[in-house]
């Protein structure tokens, strides 16, 4: 049977399938490449280092119209840059996807194989287990009597020595197998997520081509009038971009913060780690949508961890977990000089009483940590601050690059829709490839990146 693991992965895939299939169709190389021969293979390399390398010359070029001075030729010359850029990493990614294809079909065949054998393989062993136990069963004495000569005696005792010897072998072969089991599916793995990665970066450059397409269009007409047109184009994108940054963006357990300034931090907080600052921002805006339903709650008793709502006052059992939360929980806020017993928490998700599996609340401030965590990681968050102070989860500069600091361990530094996805649905603790959780964060990276921080740039 093909491992959790595996299972995961696959999910993750007919998962970003849909995806793809509500936002529109990823196109396909028109090309119909064959990558299966050894031939072949070395062609498609070939053709994809040429992609590739035609990728990076469309940047080149874009980052060299960027860099001159503004004016509506100008623009429009940006805009067809960044349209070539598009087309050659879509090109280049589905080259990469046509390149995987065979090789993730030949992982998936050698994998069953491999797990056909090991199938065959615990059977054999059951036999021969049974075989050992059939012979051991019968103490030496009882053999030798049943035996009607002391040649018999000793053929059977060969016999049993040669089944143990047996079981040895087959054990270290089903061992050996289960080993390269484990390899082939990490690879197999491995393979998938670059092609879900590829189909979404595909997805993504497709929305971009529509989007700078749309743009030109408009640039075009106003160049049949006049460049005072276009200055107020400026002036009305100028104007967005400000509205934008005033915007207030709202906060957990804090108050909220100018668009401008959450940015900054997020900014910041990715120049540190790597991961990408609309990743960081969607994380802390589905945070604080969940609070609408996990709500606000209080610690009242640090030995057992329960509280109640703090606007409600509906008793809580299972606030946090004690010991292991509330001890480190009245250690940071002491250190901050606040009161453990007035500072905001999450409830538990549930029933207000307790109810075996919905686990616990207590997570603090806008990135939702529960005190156990922020503790392990506020060291190193503190350090990336400049702080030699106590770092302050309801903080939201703390709170944001303690987030960034978390989720990088968890892997979204690489930048990638299933890295990132992955580390969505860590963070959010219920592990695996994909979650709705997951897809929600996604969803809102897009949307930010897009109607946020993209109309920001330049301005």
């Amino acid at each position: 049977m093909i491992s959790m693991k595996i299972i995961a992965g696959m999910t993750l895939f007919f998962v970003f399938e849909l995806v793809i299939m509500s936002g529109g169709p990823v196109s396909v190389n028109a090309q119909t490449l064959q990558c299966n021969t050894p031939a072949e293979k070395v062609q498609c390399q070939a053709d994809l280092a040429q992609a590739e390398a035609e990728a990076k010359a469309a940047q080149a070029q874009l980052d060299q119209a960027e860099a001159q001075s503004s004016s509506l030729k100008q623009a429009i010359a940006v805009l067809d840059a960044k349209i070539k850029v598009a087309q050659a990493k879509i090109k280049a990614k589905n080259l990469l996807i046509q390149t995987l294809g065979n090789d993730i079909t030949q992982k998936q065949s050698h994998i069953n194989n491999l797990e056909s054998h090991i199938s065959k393989g615990k059977e054999t062993l059951a036999q021969i287990l049974r075989k050992t136990n059939e012979i051991s069963s019968d103490s030496l004495l009882e053999v030798l009597l049943s035996q009607s000569s002391v040649t018999g005696f000793f053929q059977d005792l060969d016999t049993f020595q040669s089944v143990r010897e047996s079981l040895g072998t087959a054990v270290d072969e089903l061992q050996s197998e289960e080993a390269s089991t484990t390899i082939e599916k990490d690879a197999l793995m491995t393979r998938q997520n670059i092609e879900v990665d590829a189909k979404y970066e595909i997805q993504q450059e497709q929305k971009n081509i529509q989007s700078d397409q749309t743009q030109k269009t408009q640039l075009l007409n106003i160049s049949k009038g006049n460049e005072k047109a276009y200055t107020s184009l400026l002036a009305q994108k100028q104007a967005k971009a400000t509205q934008i940054r005033a915007a207030l963006f709202t906060l957990r357990d804090a108050a909220a913060i100018p668009f401008a300034q959450a940015l900054q931090y997020a900014n910041m907080a990715s120049q540190k780690t790597g991961v990408r600052p609309a990743f960081i921002l969607a994380i802390l805006t589905k945070e604080s949508s969940l609070g609408v339903n996990v709500g606000k709650c209080l610690v009242t008793d640090l030995s057992t961890g329960n509280g109640r709502g703090k606007d409600s006052g509906v008793i809580f059992e299972k606030v946090m977990k004690a010991p292991r939360d509330t001890e480190v929980f009245r250690t940071i806020t002491a250190a901050l000089g606040l009161e453990w017993s007035t500072r905001s928490v999450s409830c538990p998700i549930g029933s207000a009483t307790y109810y075996s599996g919905r686990g616990y609340g207590g997570a603090m401030g806008p990135a939702q940590f529960i005190p156990s965590t922020w503790d392990l990681i506020k060291k190193k968050a503190a350090s990336y601050l400049g702080l030699n102070s106590e770092l302050d989860p309801w903080n939201p500069a703390h709170a944001i690059m303690a987030l960034a600091v978390f989720v990088d361990d968890l892997g979204a530094g690489a930048g990638t829709y299933s890295s990132e996805l992955r580390a969505a649905c860590k963070y959010y603790g219920g592990g695996g490839s994909t979650c709705v959780y997951g897809r929600s964060v996604m969803t809102l990276v897009d949307s930010i990146q897009r109607n946020k921080i993209d109309p920001l740039a330049g301005m």
